[in-house]
């Protein structure tokens, strides 16, 4: 995909921007979006050969120079969504605009001297990851880091209850939480437009972001968020993934029932294994072990069953037990696996 063929004009006047991705996902939107002094460039993708290749030749297709850059609103901290914010803010001077919390967990994850990745395969060490698909997974979580330098310097963060003026409307920020930490959703309820990150997609189910030291039950948060965005009266959503779409709260229902379904089969397969179980146990009973090939696809699948066998447990159906991993030296931490109450 390249940028001639990436971008499409909207009935709004925006343009679709579909930023290549190295992964099943293909591309993620970016909103070119006129007014108030300038483009607004909502979630720019992630930095490589490619994404640079694809605004250069988009601009130019459209004749926006990058002077004409005035803002770049993220929605969250994911490098496919934040990762060329600093690139482009070279080549245009625009201020970064993204919530305080993301802002920090890009720092976390991917500032000088981070220990984040250490910290995550440890926990999901403690979940039952093999040791060896570690090497996998540490590779695929170095490789991550290319893809979000450099790193904005110019950065405005904004919050939940505030507003925010771009694209000739100012928009009413909303929180989410459950994907990422931080998440912002940008709402104008002049036209009942939405953009909505990856907190609300069409088609597929956003990935639950459990993380150690983290939010303690992500999935709750997330249904908590979803609750509180099905009152919005919205006529259009511009999600992070896929194509707009109308049918909002019917969307959201029906993302609300897949986290029940998937609560409900997790019992059953925890039932059915009639002892206790890891999450790592859990997530090949639910996804196949095809997964142990790919660590960019276990990565997500991990944190998703994490989350969920989180949320079994606060819920009083699943209880925690904490004992020595197999073969672990004295100084590792706990060998954690769900048992059915």
């Amino acid at each position: 995909m390249n940028g001639a063929e990436a971008w499409t004009r909207l009935e709004n006047g925006w343009i679709q921007i579909k930023v290549p991705l190295p992964f099943a996902l293909r591309w993620v939107n970016s909103y070119l979006l006129p007014g108030d002094g300038g483009f607004t460039v909502v979630d720019p993708g992630l930095r490589s050969a490619e994404t640079e290749a694809c605004w250069q030749t988009a601009l130019a297709a459209l004749g926006i120079r990058w002077e004409e850059v005035a803002r770049i609103v993220l929605t969250h901290h994911h490098p496919d969504h934040y990762g060329l914010a600093g690139w482009l803010q070279q080549r245009t001077g625009a201020p970064v605009y993204l919530s305080a919390t993301a802002h920090g967990y890009a720092r976390r994850l991917w500032g000088e001297g981070e220990t984040f990745s250490a910290e995550l395969i440890a926990a999901f060490r403690a979940h039952g990851l093999p040791d060896a698909l570690v090497p996998a997974m540490q590779a695929h979580l170095d490789s991550v880091k290319t893809q979000v330098y450099p790193q904005p310097q110019e950065v405005r963060t904004v919050g939940p209850g505030e507003k925010l003026a771009f694209g000739g409307a100012e928009w009413a920020l909303i929180g989410g939480e459950g994907h990422a930490p931080g998440h912002l959703s940008f709402y104008d309820a002049a036209s009942r437009q939405l953009l909505c990150g990856d907190q609300v997609l069409p088609d597929i189910t956003p990935n639950i972001g459990w993380m150690p030291d983290a939010d303690p039950d992500p999935l709750g948060a997330y249904l908590d968020s979803l609750a509180a965005m099905r009152q919005l009266a919205v006529g259009r959503a511009y999600p992070g993934h896929r194509d707009p779409f109308g049918a909002f709260g019917e969307r959201v229902e029906a993302l609300i029932g897949h986290h029940d379904r998937r609560l409900r089969r997790m019992a059953e397969l925890a039932a059915e294994a009639g002892e206790p179980v890891s999450a790592f146990a859990m997530c090949e009973r639910l996804f196949g072990a095809r997964l142990q090939g790919n660590a960019h696809n276990l990565r997500f699948a991990m944190a998703e069953t994490i989350a969920h066998l989180v949320r079994l447990e606060l819920g009083g159906v699943m209880a925690r037990i904490e004992d020595r991993h197999p073969g672990a030296a004295e100084s590792e931490g706990p060998f954690v696996r769900f048992a059915l109450t």
